[in-house]
């Protein structure tokens, strides 16, 4: 460890683009020049991990296609021949410097699942206490489309939560986020430093995706909009330029860097699985005089203040949260099954002894307020 640092759990995220060369195949220039960047800050004391694309990139040719398949069944063969590629030569790279890589293939069901969840979690702090690199994708090989986290923008900001990273390093293709397109202006600004995603700068993020990614500026605003949910810090900027992931460790890189607010309340980890990865199995409508409550107090959802319930859930299941005009306002983790709710709130054989709790503990309570990006991922 270099005396006078303060390390940091730093989550980097790399895409298909940034990996592979112009015929599709995997780049062994283009990944020891990420490993060694990742051993410097290795060397000075950091927990670093990858979240790398590539695998589908990386197998297609080897399975005879002469183009990025467009059928499940093939990407998710050639998914299955990249992911070897893959992880061996990152493998082979950290081992040379002294160091060991693990991978992780998850699925979007594995986040859903709080059990599976906080086993993740559990398994990837150990990797990283011990000095490992974990090096996580997603399960292309197994999973289906409507199942999957969308891109890995978007898995690297969940998994930054997981771990409870100090940093997010999102390299593109790009350096970084401009006022406007700059392929289509040529005065457009680079955007240094964001405390705050706005309508504005959700207008300026076009789409600007590789023809061998999946994900584009819009996604990577995402991203960053659920790490600074989380209270991390993050880093947008060109994979090519010399330097570019520890020079943005220590504040010196060219791209935008993203701040939270001093103020803004930070999620915790049970409210972070809540907003970003819990399935909602139902709904409940709340009276008019409980969303102020919830929204501006943090108050609690008593029994008293449920209105309607739709659908069928178990105590337990995360639900959404709807005003009477039909907006969504949160989600929750309820105390009662909706068969249970239903029955108190149109005083149906209503023992109240068996419903002393609130219908959502203001803990297990994510609002809009808290986050802006819960009708989006």
């Amino acid at each position: 460890m270099t005396p006078g640092i303060d390390t940091k759990r730093i989550v980097i995220k790399i895409g298909s683009s940034s990996l592979t060369s112009m015929n599709g195949e995997v780049s062994r220039r283009k990944l020891e020049k990420l490993v060694e960047e990742v051993v410097r800050l290795k060397d000075d004391g950091h927990e670093v991990l990858l979240v790398s694309s590539g695998a589908v990139a990386a197998g297609y040719r080897k399975l005879g296609c002469l183009t990025r398949p467009d059928s499940l069944s093939e990407r998710q063969a050639a998914a299955s021949i990249g992911q070897g590629v893959l992880i061996e030569t990152y493998s082979d790279l950290f081992i040379s410097h002294g160091y060991v890589a693990s991978q992780i293939l998850i699925t979007r069901s594995d986040f859903s699942d709080e059990n599976r969840y906080n086993n993740a979690r559990n398994t990837i702090n150990v990797l990283l206490e011990r000095g490992i690199v974990p090096i996580v994708n997603e399960n292309d090989t197994i999973t289906m489309d409507f199942l999957k986290f969308g891109d890995n923008d978007t898995l690297s900001a969940k998994v930054a939560g997981l771990v409870d990273a100090d940093q997010l390093i999102i390299l593109s293709d790009i350096n970084g986020l401009y006022d406007s397109d700059p392929r289509k202006n040529e005065d457009a600004k680079l955007l240094t430093k964001v405390n705050e995603i706005t309508p504005e700068i959700e207008a300026a993020a076009g789409e600007p995706g590789s023809s061998v990614g999946t994900g584009g500026m819009k996604s990577k605003i995402e991203a960053v909009k659920i790490a600074m949910a989380s209270g991390i810090s993050s880093f947008l900027g060109k994979s090519s330029t010399n330097g570019i992931v520890y020079d943005a460790v220590y504040n010196n890189a060219v791209g935008t860097y993203f701040e939270p607010q001093e103020d803004m309340e930070e999620l915790n980890q049970k409210k972070q699985w809540i907003a970003f990865n819990s399935g909602p199995e139902g709904e409940v409508t709340i009276k008019p005089s409980a969303k102020e409550a919830i929204l501006e107090n943090h108050t609690s959802l008593e029994p008293s203040a449920v209105y309607s319930v739709n659908g069928w859930f178990k105590k337990g299941a995360v639900v959404k949260i709807f005003d009477p005009t039909g907006e969504e306002i949160g989600l929750g983790v309820v105390n009662y099954s909706s068969k249970a709710l239903d029955q108190l709130i149109n005083k149906i054989d209503v023992d109240l002894e068996k419903y002393e709790k609130a219908a959502i503990e203001s803990e297990q309570l994510v609002c809009h307020l808290d986050t802006s990006v819960l009708t989006t991922v």
